[in-house]
């Protein structure tokens, strides 16, 4: 049975007769509704009862509800009515409707009575929003939960992730002053390809034809740029060039990458417990994982310490891997690696850090997302060595603006640098070739 004989049904009507008075919130009226149905409800068969079943029975006792509270609904009012409280049961509450919604990149929530989202690059406010803070509250927790996480006043800040792979970050009082704030990063069931990265003028269909070429012939790449810029995306698109027979470790703080290979181990951080126990880093990861046989490891943000663990991999016979960082130039990305090595304490001198981020890494390809609220990749640097104490780099690729467009959006042509890739060699004798032509000086990349 759905709903629990134990609880009759008239003392939750009762529950709910006289506060009919007036015209209610509707939010207020789905959450009163929800709150009793919870009391109904057999809540140890809803994971395995269908959701068309669980609409047909929760209509007719919302249909009961309403009718004792005197609250008359057209059909199409109750429809939507059933929709949200399935979606406070099953779901995440007012989210579900941002969280189905294609043209959604992110969900920023500014406490219980803000929400915006990301739509094509560029921010825009919604008439979402929740019944109050305890509510929103509710729904953090229940996010959380479901990795294995918990937020509290002594623990109010929190990384997460839904089923889908969407990355949640959550703060709460008395961290976050005026209420909680959420950020959720949203993930595609599909995940992009080159292609789409082509389409939406990303990269060229030449770069993209490059930049297989460096995956497959198991170059160690960086992938550098702000937050939001498709740091992820592409490394997801960039995966997809790895060959199915490889066995491939993937470390994150949270769980997003989407790699399709049937050789696939995926490893999480973990936070400490309430009594500051049991975290488990990404550089703890990172040193497990050159014990389990990888042939790369692919690591979703360096920030600190197993920056140097990542670079010992590289440089031990685990080519072809791959991390990202934030930087705003490659330049940048190196100096901010150089930095995290520091972090590790150890002691090595900054000669010796740099010769071995010159021999670890062979590629670093820069991400921007524009005032236009389009993401590009604006540069594509090889690593070539060492000149005295300098990592020395060549452009292979670069973005050139014009200007700006009627309506905001920013002209460029993508184009080559005239530099020859050192990699030609090695792609040659893999049987990789890429035309000498398409190297050549100030040629518009197509």
């Amino acid at each position: 049975m759905l709903f629990r004989d134990d609880i009759p049904r008239s003392r939750i009507a009762q529950d709910l007769s006289g506060r009919a008075a007036g015209i209610e919130d509707a939010t207020a009226l789905k959450l009163r509704i929800h709150q009793r149905l919870l009391d109904l409800l057999n809540l140890s068969l809803l994971d395995k009862t269908p959701r068309e079943t669980l609409r047909i029975e929760i209509r007719g006792a919302v249909v009961q509800l309403l009718a004792q509270e005197r609250r008359l609904l057209t059909v199409a009012q109750t429809d939507q009515l059933i929709e949200d409280v399935l979606d406070e049961i099953l779901g995440l509450g007012p989210l579900e409707p941002l969280l189905k919604d294609d043209t959604v990149n992110d969900i920023l929530i500014n406490t219980h009575s803000h929400v915006f989202v990301e739509r094509r690059g560029l921010i825009e406010a919604t008439e979402v929003h929740f019944q109050d803070t305890a509510h929103l509250i509710r729904i953090i927790n229940k996010i959380v939960a479901a990795v294995g996480r918990r937020i509290d006043e002594s623990q109010p800040m929190v990384d997460a992730r839904l089923a889908d792979g969407s990355r949640v970050n959550a703060i709460i009082p008395p961290l976050a002053v005026d209420g909680p704030l959420v950020s959720i990063r949203k993930f595609s069931s599909t995940p992009i390809h080159m292609a789409r990265l082509v389409e939406l003028r990303t990269v060229t269909e030449e770069m993209g034809k490059v930049l297989k070429a460096i995956v497959q012939c198991r170059r160690n790449v960086i992938i550098s740029g702000g937050t939001g810029s498709g740091k992820t995306t592409l490394l997801n698109a960039l995966s997809a060039y790895i060959d199915d027979r490889e066995r491939v470790i993937t470390i994150e703080d949270s769980a997003e990458l989407q790699l399709q290979q049937p050789h696939v181990c995926r490893l999480e951080t973990r936070p400490a417990n309430i009594e500051g126990k049991g975290e488990i880093t990404q550089r703890d990861l990172v040193r497990n994982a050159l014990r389990m046989r990888p042939d790369r490891i692919i690591v979703g943000e360096v920030r600190a310490g197993e920056a140097f663990d990542m670079l010992q991999a590289m440089n031990t016979g685990h080519d072809g891997s791959m991390t990202t960082v934030h930087a705003n130039t490659p330049r940048d990305a190196l100096s901010r690696i150089e930095q995290m090595i520091g972090m590790a304490g150890l002691d090595i001198s900054p000669r010796s850090v740099r010769q071995q981020i010159a021999s670890a890494i062979h590629v670093v390809v820069q991400l921007e997302r524009m005032e236009d609220g389009r993401r590009r990749v604006v540069s594509v640097f090889e690593i070539v060595g060492m000149e005295d104490d300098v990592i020395s780099m060549q452009e292979i690729f670069r973005f050139r603006r014009h200007g700006h467009a009627r309506g905001g959006s920013i002209q460029g042509d993508f184009e080559t640098t005239g530099v020859r890739p050192k990699l030609m060699d090695l792609l040659s004798s893999r049987g990789l070739e890429l035309p000498a032509m398409m190297f050549a000086p100030g040629r518009k990349s197509a």
